[in-house]
């Protein structure tokens, strides 16, 4: 895993600086504005896919359909079943060799706030775990052989071979 750099020093971005903004105007929040970031006939197919994605037990037909949608699938990934990748912007996901993503898993690239809406990618390491009922918000990059913990929502970056847990994800003291 390469985590970003800020071009003045050489402390490791946020996940909030790696996230595209995009301010709406008027009175209604951002998820009003959906249908002018991402056809509406779009989101139809995509939903379709994921919801295929969801309840398909062939992990071959998992990976041939997710990369229909644009992910990045690597050789072996497993997807769990019920595990769901972004709807509007699964292109911004890349999961590499051999990760596993649990069964409810949930994997965002997207943040719907009130005044604008927010995408990052998401990038899981090879060998990386997603814990049954994780949620990964946008920007997050998960290092490879990183464990995430089951019902973790993991806010920020997941060194390799770092394991987390909680709400928010935080590493694990070994020692315990």
């Amino acid at each position: 895993m390469t985590t970003a750099q800020d071009d003045s020093d050489d402390t490791p971005q946020r996940r909030h600086d790696r996230l595209d903004r995009h301010p709406i105007g008027g009175r209604r929040n951002s998820l009003w504005s959906w249908p002018d970031a991402k056809s509406p006939l779009r989101i139809v197919f995509n939903y379709l896919v994921v919801w295929a994605v969801r309840l398909s037990p062939s992990l071959y037909l998992k990976n041939w359909l997710a990369r229909r949608l644009g992910i990045t699938v690597g050789e072996g990934v497993a997807w769990g079943l019920e595990s769901t990748p972004d709807v509007f912007w699964p292109e911004l996901i890349t999961v590499e060799d051999h990760a596993i993503i649990g069964y409810d898993a949930t994997i965002l690239c997207h943040e719907f706030l009130q005044e604008e809406y927010r995408t990052g990618e998401v990038h899981i390491g090879e060998r990386a775990m997603i814990g049954a009922g994780a949620i990964i918000l946008p920007g997050v990059e998960i290092g490879a052989g990183a464990q995430v913990a089951a019902n973790s929502l993991v806010t920020q970056d997941v060194p390799p071979e770092t394991t987390v847990a909680g709400v928010p994800a935080e590493p694990l003291d070994r020692a315990e």
